[in-house]
């Protein structure tokens, strides 16, 4: 669980709802019309963006937003350093069958346990990199345009909302439910946009430089075992990919 994520969206969205009841009845702030426009006037209009297939699942894939577990680099490089020594122990054959944590480096490991060329193992890699990494982006930019879209949507219903009002003048009792549409879509598109979808396509972006990051590390990893480099070489090299104070490089010589 993203803690972070889930912190964030509550407390902005808990924020602005105790605002509501603090100003009065929180019913003042619910109009079903303006949701009407402001949320389904955004989800059909970002919709047409894009194929169903691919609007669906962005939903499938936010969920890494607030449930996603990537795999600690600096633990992952001390497993790949023990797979190392063991290749090179007893060579790449001695790989298989070894109980491994990451799926994407147990598919590296098959990939050299079954003999290819390193550049077919670094093509196929790199290939399931790239489109993990553009399911994430893909996600990332469906949200990203319901969050354009939203405050125009809201915009719409203000302007929505001070036609009837301007067209009721003469009826005093219609005055204040088109003001109360024109006021609470604005409200509201900018509340869906702020509070919730530009913040998680943000962290899915966040998601995919994560993973691409991990990926490419395990890729330089596998390459460098099926060259049969020295293991303490390996777990150098790695670390260049952790911040520079968690990384306590040991001595090489």
């Amino acid at each position: 669980m993203d803690l972070a994520t889930l912190i964030g969206l509550i407390g902005a969205i808990g924020l602005v709802v105790a605002a509501m009841f603090l100003s009065g009845e929180i019913s003042m702030f619910i109009n079903v019309p303006s949701l009407f426009i402001v949320i389904g006037g955004s989800i059909f209009a970002v919709m047409a963006k894009f194929s169903l297939g691919q609007f669906f699942s962005a939903f499938r894939v936010a969920g890494k937003s607030f449930v996603y577990r990537l795999d600690d680099p600096a633990e992952l490089i001390d497993e790949i350093v023990e797979l190392a020594d063991a290749a090179r122990k007893g060579g790449l054959l001695s790989l298989e069958g070894r109980d491994v944590s990451n799926p994407f480096l147990q598919k590296g490991i098959q990939l050299l346990v079954d003999g290819h060329d390193p550049e077919v193992v670094k093509t196929m890699l790199s290939k399931d990199r790239y489109l993990a990494e553009q399911r994430h982006y893909q996600g990332s930019s469906i949200f990203a345009s319901l969050g354009d879209v939203a405050p125009a949507m809201g915009m719409i219903g203000t302007l929505i909302g001070l036609v009837a009002m301007l067209a009721n003048m003469d009826d005093p009792s219609l005055i204040g439910p088109a003001m109360a549409i024109a006021l609470l879509t604005t409200l509201y598109g900018t509340l869906m946009a702020n509070a919730l979808c530009i913040p998680i396509a943000q962290k899915l972006r966040l998601r995919a430089g994560e993973e691409f990051l991990l990926k490419s590390l395990i890729i330089d990893a596998l390459l460098a075992i099926q060259s049969g480099q020295n293991p303490r070489v390996i777990d150098a090299m790695l670390r260049t990919y952790l911040p520079e104070g968690k990384r306590d490089l040991t001595d090489l010589a």
